[in-house]
């Protein structure tokens, strides 16, 4: 009997799991910038489940996420999904190339599970750093030109094109800058022999440079050489006869 009742538990464990299983749909996928806004909207969940506003009310859909913080909520009056909290990608995804968020979408009565994603896009919002402000390199006089001293090197915690580019360093006689360029390392190369008791001490400045692209936005609006256009055309000229043609934001005339 016992095992008669142990293996009807086992048969109802697992056909309950296929019907839950068969309650989730596929991954929707959103997209939001690192550090956005409160009340930023990253997309509209009645919109992409196909679902009513009221049934979304009335099925008490709820936001949950794998993440001790709720980054993410819906706004049951418009179905739109926002952001709730502060989002940081370099405290979610340290040194990842792809951050993503998983979050999920439950309805109840019946109860239905959406799986949801979204992809955190990096914001340069990090500066680049030493982790010693001064570095000390204990040189020889008698070293010889072209020998080279690695140097230290920049954290910067944003990634891809928001990480640290390559390095300059301060204009002097003795020493050059090799591997700055596209690089995360650098090396001090010496271009001159050294004597101490002419200089003692050479004091470098090495910057890690990081490169900001400003992108495009539509705030000029377009604008002719010239204020008044004469047109001119023919009394008797038929209808539906062009006068002037809009090419690439220039008039051309046509004179009849």
């Amino acid at each position: 009997m016992g095992r008669g009742v142990f293996a009807v538990t086992i048969w109802i464990f697992h056909f309950a799991l296929l019907c839950f299983s068969g309650c989730a749909r596929a991954q929707l996928s959103f997209n939001v910038a690192e550090e956005a806004d409160k009340g930023t909207v990253v997309g509209n969940l009645a919109k992409d489940l196909n679902l009513n506003i009221n049934i979304l009310r009335n099925r008490e859909l709820r936001i949950l996420s794998d993440n001790l913080k709720k980054y993410f909520d819906v706004d049951l009056k418009t179905g739109e999904l926002f952001v709730c909290d502060r989002i940081d990608r370099e405290e979610l995804c340290p040194r990842m190339e792809k951050c993503t968020l998983h979050i999920e979408a439950i309805l109840t009565n019946p109860t239905q599970l959406h799986r949801l994603e979204v992809h955190v896009a990096d914001l340069n919002d990090n500066a680049p750093f030493f982790r010693e402000k001064i570095y000390v390199f204990n040189v020889s006089e008698s070293s010889s030109t072209g020998e080279r001293y690695l140097l230290p090197v920049a954290n910067d915690p944003d990634w891809g094109i928001n990480s640290i580019k390559n390095y300059r360093l301060s204009s002097n006689e003795y020493f050059s800058l090799d591997g700055g360029q596209q690089s995360e390392s650098a090396e001090l190369v010496l271009q001159k022999p050294l004597d101490r008791e002419k200089v003692s001490t050479i004091h470098l400045t090495l910057t890690a440079l990081i490169s900001v692209d400003i992108s495009d936005v539509n705030d000029n609006a377009p604008h002719f050489s010239n204020s008044v256009l004469g047109v001119y055309i023919k009394e008797n000229a038929p209808i539906g006869s062009i006068i002037c043609t809009l090419i690439t934001f220039l008039f051309v005339c046509l004179f009849f």
